[in-house]
């Protein structure tokens, strides 16, 4: 054997135990060892919730009331500010359908490119409408066109929260919603708990009698 492949044989014995004990150390300390570099990429991102400034390019295109509407972010319910157009010397009953149907509407619309990069969302799907009471209903009812029931759990927390909050309903953080066909009608409340998880707590209700 020549010297330098003797140096050579006795490198590699050497780096044998440092190695074991390198991996011994590794997993201790409840890591494992690989024998490929990991790339775990880049850490996930965070949503803040919170908008720099005020959206002005939305509060802009939608001149009117300015109101607040309940979108996602994160696994919590936020309010953002909108504006919904709402006619002059409307009686109350048409006033609260036509306040919730610009609630809707703003729901249902997609969140802002400032919104979106705070970490907006909303399951509000596009193509509901919502009217006022029908003769034997309660003054303050509304009626959907889409049963209450169906809406996942996410987009019924902010249709409740939004309208219990807003000139369409009395503004005791509740709100009587139906549908089209003739289920009753029930009283929904937007609870902490709701607009803190809204997908795992859905809104608390309660029957609600003919005129009240």
């Amino acid at each position: 054997m020549t010297r330098g492949r003797a140096t050579t044989v006795r490198r590699r014995l050497l780096a044998v135990p440092v190695l074991a004990g390198l991996a011994g150390l590794l997993a201790g300390c409840g890591i494992r060892a690989t024998e490929v570099p990991t790339d775990f990429g880049a850490a996930p991102s965070r949503a803040r919730c919170s908008l720099s400034e005020p959206d002005v390019t939305t509060q802009s295109a939608h001149a009117g009331v300015l109101v607040q509407v309940f979108l996602l972010c994160g696994s919590s319910l936020v309010a953002v500010e909108r504006s919904v157009r709402v006619p002059d010397g409307a009686p109350d009953s048409e006033r609260r359908a036509l306040v919730a149907q610009g609630l809707l509407d703003q729901l249902a619309e997609s969140p802002s490119a400032a919104e979106k990069e705070a970490g907006y969302t909303t399951d509000v799907r596009g193509g509901m409408s919502v009217v006022g009471p029908r003769p034997k209903d309660p003054d303050d009812a509304l009626r959907l066109s889409t049963s209450p029931g169906s809406l996942t759990s996410y987009a019924l927390a902010q249709l409740v929260c939004t309208f219990s909050d807003s000139a369409a309903a009395e503004g005791d953080g509740s709100v009587i919603l139906g549908g089209p066909g003739s289920e009753p009608l029930r009283r929904y409340v937007c609870t902490d708990e709701v607009r803190s998880r809204p997908g795992s707590t859905e809104p608390p209700s309660s029957a609600v009698t003919d005129g009240g």
